[in-house]
């Protein structure tokens, strides 16, 4: 098996667990791997849930589709990432429950809605978690405000959308998506009480131990 054949069999897998979880519903969501000569891409109106290997999009350096199924409509949100984070090798974008509830409650701009409760989330998502204006799904045109805030963070929130996380790998990015997720879920059964965050000097040093 080839390495490409590999991360579309992966690929699939997460689209399949990550939907088993209800961290997408129906054809919501959609995850992007980085290759050597392009991109693979979850397909259009596609269902997380029942992805196949053969018709995963592949688009070309210059995101040019080249085989496979119609890529997501969201493609500018991955090359928005991809492009502002040359380290990252995979995006995944989700509608899952709690991280998309911080998404309706935080105000566009703010750059950390999710306090520093546990140090797997610092350690997987880090400082910042940028929250991006609103713009309808599809609109183009939030790729320059994804790409400005991914520049400096690893996770950013659409305004009553839901999250884009990326990682190293696949792996990483769908790990950061779940560490995300709980979080968020976290954040919002400890809302109003006294709950004890990490001090700066604690993220400080999760930060430049695990980066």
């Amino acid at each position: 098996m080839t390495n490409e054949s590999a991360l579309r069999e992966r690929l699939c897998e997460h689209g399949r667990l990550l939907f088993g979880r209800g961290y997408s519903v129906g054809s919501a969501g959609n995850i992007s791997v980085r290759l050597p000569d392009g991109v693979l891409m979850t397909p259009t109106n596609s269902c997380l849930g029942r992805l196949d290997p053969a018709r995963i999009s592949k688009l070309d350096a210059e995101w040019r589709h080249v085989s496979g199924d119609k890529p997501s409509k969201e493609v500018f949100m991955h090359r928005a990432v991809l492009t502002a984070r040359p380290e990252a090798g995979a995006v995944v974008h989700l509608h899952s429950t709690h991280a998309t509830a911080i998404a309706c409650l935080a105000t566009p701009g703010e750059n950390a809605p999710i306090p520093p409760l546990t140090p797997y989330f610092v350690m997987r998502i880090g400082r910042s978690l940028p929250v991006i204006p609103y713009y309808r799904p599809g609109d183009a045109a939030m790729e320059s405000a994804i790409h400005g805030a991914a520049r400096e963070a690893r996770a950013v929130l659409l305004a009553n959308h839901g999250p884009v996380v990326s990682g190293a790998s696949l792996d990483e990015a769908v790990y950061a998506s779940e560490e995300l997720e709980e979080a968020a879920r976290l954040a919002l059964m400890l809302r109003g009480l006294p709950a004890r965050a990490l001090t700066a000097a604690q993220v400080e040093d999760l930060l430049q131990t695990f980066g």
